[in-house]
């Protein structure tokens, strides 16, 4: 059985660079806040562990990430890092919340691409008699990286932060992570020699390695497959970069799932859009939020979809905007429908170019085909709704609903005042304002008597042209 493993996430950094006012670790990357994507790894890895837990230390920004945490990881202990004093520091604040853990796994709260199975090879340093392993990546500018030193050999020897390392220690290519794993009695061992006799006046958790090198300790640094994996965010450029990586590997996901993306480098896709077998999604389209689309379900051109739930063999013309919205199977939308927050399509649904929908359900079969608002409302099976329809649901103070039955023709141009019913099998003339129930099968109009002057025209136009002659 897995030794029981503590994962201890460091939240507490200012971000300074990030010049924001948000904790830098709720800023989002492909849909999710930063702190959300490596939570994620961390309960893959501890998956199976009993008596493992999951401690994030937060710091001055803990005020929004404490309720974050709340509603995303209820999971999660919080420890308290205030004022910051490097890594170090954070992990010793974090001591008191481990348990009964026997390892302890360190992970930056700001690294989104972490694999689950990156933080395995961890454990299995550690079963294979290392007392620290940690995560580096070779990468050609380390830049403000720490650096990892090894010896003659190939060994570990100790990490320099970039700011304290001399100019050939600058030079070196194999960066540290920041994520390890410690055998916990020996993080306990060793934590109390920090100093912070360093550039920055912190307490850096690095130095731990080098202590434990230097009582005969195993240090395994195992370089990462891809250094992608261990990318920080310290800027909104490094921000954007992690972006696009995340929604790069979403895309892959989706194609290895059987989807078709077509220019899929103009396609933005969420991290947990999910697309069933055949789904083809044209250029230009962003599926965002915890959306899902069907199979054989083609999403046209320009297309804007977020939160909403897609079935199968839909077809979403270009240009259209969905939001929080369910589509049954067989449905056609578009082009240039909007389909707001509430709307249920049935299956085999149409609504057209220029529809509007909101908190609308449209029952297997519907129709709306053209420039239509259709809000707080019912629509029945097999009902067709014209050109030009609006429910008028909202009196300046409340909405109101519409209640419309199967089988149901509404004319063009017709305004349905909310409250009000229209039964099944009923009809409503082209033109209509309707204010008072339908009732089920009968005949609605509500139009002015239609009334024809014989000649009338071209008299009207005979005056027009001859006082436009006249100068007046």
């Amino acid at each position: 059985m897995p030794a029981a493993t503590a994962v201890v996430l460091l939240a507490a950094g200012r971000g300074v660079r990030m010049k924001s006012a948000r904790p830098k670790v709720l800023h989002e990357a492909a849909g999710r806040a930063l702190v959300d994507h490596v939570v994620a790894a961390a309960r893959t890895f501890l998956a199976g562990r009993p008596g493992s837990r999951l401690v994030v230390v937060a710091g001055a920004g803990r005020d929004e990430l404490v309720p974050h945490l709340a509603r995303t990881a209820p999971e999660a202990l919080v420890a308290v890092q205030d004022p910051p004093r490097g890594t170090g520091d954070a992990v010793r604040v974090a001591l008191s919340a481990l348990g009964d853990a026997a390892r302890v796994v360190v992970l930056a709260g700001d690294v989104p691409l972490l694999t689950a199975a990156s933080l395995a090879r961890l454990d299995e340093a550690l079963d294979a008699g290392a007392g620290i392993a940690v995560l580096t990546a070779l990468l050609p500018d380390a830049g403000a990286y720490g650096r990892v030193v090894r010896d003659a050999a190939g060994r570990f020897a100790r990490i320099v932060e970039a700011k304290d390392a001399s100019p050939e220690v600058r030079a070196l290519g194999e960066i540290n992570s920041g994520i390890y794993a410690f055998d916990r009695e020996l993080l306990e061992r060793e934590l109390p020699r920090l100093t912070d006799a360093n550039a920055q006046k912190e307490y850096y958790l690095t130095d731990v390695l080098g202590f434990a090198v230097g009582d005969g300790a195993a240090v395994a640094a195992l370089p990462v497959d891809d250094p992608a994996e261990v990318l920080g965010v310290n800027s909104r450029l490094e921000l954007a970069e992690v972006d696009a990586l995340l929604r790069l590997r979403a895309a892959r996901a989706a194609m290895a799932a059987g989807a078709t993306l077509i220019r899929p480098e103009t396609i933005t896709l969420d991290e947990g859009v999910t697309f069933g077998s055949d789904v083809v999604v044209e250029p230009f389209v962003s599926v965002t939020g915890a959306s899902s689309v069907g199979a054989g379900t083609r999403i046209g051109q320009g297309c804007v979809i977020h939160a909403s739930t897609i079935g199968a063999n839909v077809s979403v013309r270009p240009y259209c905007v969905l939001e929080k919205a369910a589509v049954g199977d067989g449905a056609v939308v578009g082009p240039f429908a909007r389909l707001r927050e509430g709307t249920d399509l049935g299956e085999g649904v149409h609504v057209g170019n220029f529809v509007e929908t909101k908190k609308a359900r449209l029952e297997k079969g519907a129709k709306a085909n053209h420039l239509t608002y259709l809000g707080d409302c019912r629509i029945g099976e097999r009902t067709n709704v014209g050109a030009g329809v609006i429910t008028c649901n909202y009196d300046g103070y409340g909405k109101h609903f519409t209640d419309i039955g199967a089988g149901v023709f509404i004319g063009s141009d017709v305004q349905l005042v909310a409250p009000v019913a229209v039964g099944d099998g009923a009809l409503v003339g082209a033109g209509s304002t309707i204010t008072k129930d339908v009732p089920a099968d009968a005949l609605a109009t509500s139009r002015v008597p239609q009334k024809t002057i014989e000649g009338g025209g071209a008299r009207y136009r005979e005056r027009k042209t001859a006082a436009k002659a006249a100068g007046k």
